[in-house]
């Protein structure tokens, strides 16, 4: 196979399917549907290339229940939270089940994973994050949306994206209380998650340049 045509066929199945993973020659050959990463398909022509009906047998098209599937970012306005709702109690659970064999039992860290817990709720003012502090939740996160964020399409870490949205929901709730954001006994949704400001909020400036580097 020409590099050319190569190139394009790994840039189409790590696009498509999210990245090449093993397989044997009976997997790749499989064209009836039951092997999702790998189907026959003439990758050169749709990257653009020479597409003259090679089969590479890898890539197959996206439908819309595979980009649906993994189109569930949110950004820091909330706008694209789900339908749901957690409380903090509930956040209890499901983070001892879920979350504090990596990141301890109160969101202290543990030596390969990150804290997310650090801000101390008896202080007179916020301490934004230092070296000597580290970067928690609690001082240096500039928005709440961010956790339901992560939370809900990286963690828990053996199995991402197996939470539900209320446990989602529950475990941002459950790691807000924790940082003295809100209180013990709120239920988040979509709307009060949106309505959070931040304690680290205000520590941050927006990157407003224009693409040669100048301010508008």
């Amino acid at each position: 196979m020409p590099r050319r045509a190569m190139i394009q066929a790994v840039i189409y199945a790590v696009v498509v399917t999210g990245g090449l993973v093993g397989c044997s020659r009976a997997d790749a050959s499989r064209t009836d549907g039951t092997n999702a990463s790998f189907a026959v398909y003439d990758a050169g022509a749709v990257a653009g290339g020479p597409g003259r009906g090679t089969s590479y047998a890898i890539g197959h098209i996206a439908n819309d229940s595979l980009v649906n599937a993994m189109n569930v970012d949110v950004g820091q306005d909330g706008g694209e939270l789900p339908a749901g709702r957690g409380s903090v109690a509930d956040g209890a659970v499901v983070y001892a089940a879920q979350c504090a064999q990596c990141h301890g039992a109160k969101g202290e860290g543990l030596p390969t994973f990150p804290k997310l817990v650090g801000r101390d709720s008896s202080a007179r003012e916020f301490q934004f994050a230092t070296e000597a502090k580290g970067k928690t939740i609690g001082n240096y996160w500039p928005y709440a949306t961010t956790i339901f964020d992560y939370v809900k399409r990286a963690m828990p870490l053996a199995a991402p994206g197996s939470l539900s949205d209320d446990q989602v929901y529950a475990i941002t709730a459950y790691l807000l209380a924790a940082n003295a954001i809100i209180a013990d006994t709120v239920t988040l949704d979509a709307a009060s998650l949106r309505s959070i400001r931040m304690p680290a909020r205000d520590k941050f400036i927006v990157d407003n340049r224009a693409p040669n580097g100048s301010t508008p």
